[in-house]
């Protein structure tokens, strides 16, 4: 498999998850993250705080019968005392203990969150979650904090880097899942010492970075730019880890005036100083750009998308901005978009779908005249576009948030 195709399919598995249902994220650079503890919490029919009595292993049957499997699970079940319930109470009345499978390392004593439910009349359990000594505590006021806002969010920003795993991976999970704006709603809030620290600490993720990025754009100043700017300069790719969010952050705090410099660096050319500029980082800039474009108003969309428009010189990469261009209605590019699908050879034919699409959405009569014209070059790459998107839009990446400034619509021709 070539790296252009690899590359393809990438950008289609990034595009899917963004157009997921409920895939809106504060964080959107991070990762697709779980169930938190707290829709699992509501969800369950049983709630309780259990400590480990006796730890087992399920092992393999010799005789892979289903009635073998079924002793050998039955058999390596781990004993839990049941500490004190939290919900279900009239489910587990009389009930002392617990059996439930758990295959990590825990030693007895440790406490656990464990939540089940009715099964033909039996209770069922799903393997329970250490939360160590401060886990109750955590579980007592997650079950108190208010659906979503800044205060909820307050609460998890304590934790995001708990001792304990699983509270710190809940922690960073509320923050993935919340609407944006109610991060920067947590501006006068937020601890930024401990993210800048956090950044620098060489133990961070990349997902955690990213988290940490999106936050400081929100609660830095012009004091984080000389640390920002030396990341984005690095030759060292583990200080650019998590370069989208970092670019992102950057742009948040110089305003435009902090474009050219990542124009210069990732946009303009697919070198830069003598390097190959690696695609990753041109698309980790494209991305940059799209959030401002779609979740903030601190840089004009027209400026943005010079940015983009940078791209359409270098054909191989042209098909990553167009939809933006389109959802944002940058007609003004139309003739060098109709320009790219008739010099397009097998290397970057791909493009041609996308620019089918733009004509698709663009309501200039010229367009519809240019669709019948390319329809003749390559009617196989019109019939796909027009299958895909049968009513001639443009799908959007992400949903698109209220905007405090006018979009601007950019045309190059009048009606």
């Amino acid at each position: 498999m070539t790296m252009s195709i690899v590359r393809r399919l990438l950008i289609v598995a990034i595009l899917i998850a963004a157009l997921l249902p409920g895939s809106a994220r504060a964080c959107p650079f991070c990762p697709k993250v779980g169930v938190t503890l707290a829709a699992q919490m509501k969800s369950a029919k049983i709630v309780l705080i259990a400590k480990l009595v006796e730890k087992r292993t399920v092992e393999q049957p010799a005789v892979r019968t289903g009635d073998a499997l079924g002793e050998a699970i039955e058999k390596g079940k781990s004993t839990f005392q049941i500490v004190r319930v939290l919900k279900g109470k009239k489910l587990v009345v009389g009930q002392r203990q617990l059996r439930a499978i758990y295959l990590d390392e825990a030693s007895p004593g440790e406490l656990f969150l464990a939540m089940g439910g009715v099964d033909s009349k039996e209770l069922v359990w799903q393997p329970p979650l250490a939360i160590g000594e401060g886990g109750p505590q955590y579980v007592n006021a997650v079950a108190k904090l208010p659906e979503r806002g800044a205060r909820r969010l307050a609460f998890f920003q304590q934790h995001l880097r708990n001792k304990q795993s699983t509270l710190a991976e809940d922690a960073f999970a509320e923050f993935a899942k919340a609407p944006y704006e109610e991060v920067v709603d947590l501006k006068d809030h937020m601890r930024h010492d401990e993210l800048v620290a956090w950044i620098k600490d060489p133990q961070t993720t990349t997902s955690r970075r990213r988290l940490y990025f999106t936050m400081l754009g929100v609660c830095g100043d012009k004091d984080d730019l000389p640390l920002l700017e030396s990341l984005i300069k690095s030759d060292d790719a583990k200080q650019k880890r998590g370069l989208d969010a970092l670019l992102a952050c950057y742009l948040r705090l110089t305003g435009e005036a902090g474009l050219p410099l990542i124009e210069e660096r990732f946009l303009k050319s697919s070198k830069y100083g003598g390097k190959q500029v690696e695609y990753t980082e041109t698309y980790a800039a494209i991305q940059a750009l799209r959030f401002h474009g779609e979740e903030c108003d601190v840089i004009a969309r027209e400026r943005l998308m010079v940015g983009l428009r940078y791209m359409l010189d270098r054909p191989l990469l042209a098909d990553l901005v167009i939809p933006d261009l389109a959802r944002w209605k940058d007609w003004s590019v139309m003739d060098q978009l109709v320009k790219l699908f008739k010099q397009a050879d097998n290397e970057s034919k791909w493009v041609r779908v996308p620019v089918v699409r733009y004509l698709q959405a663009c309501p200039l009569p010229e367009a519809k005249r240019h669709i019948e014209q390319l329809t003749k070059i390559d009617p196989g790459a019109v019939r796909r576009a027009s299958i895909q998107f049968p009513t001639g839009g443009v799908r959007p990446l992400r949903p698109s948030s209220p905007r405090k400034k006018a979009d601007s619509t950019v045309s190059g021709k009048s009606d």
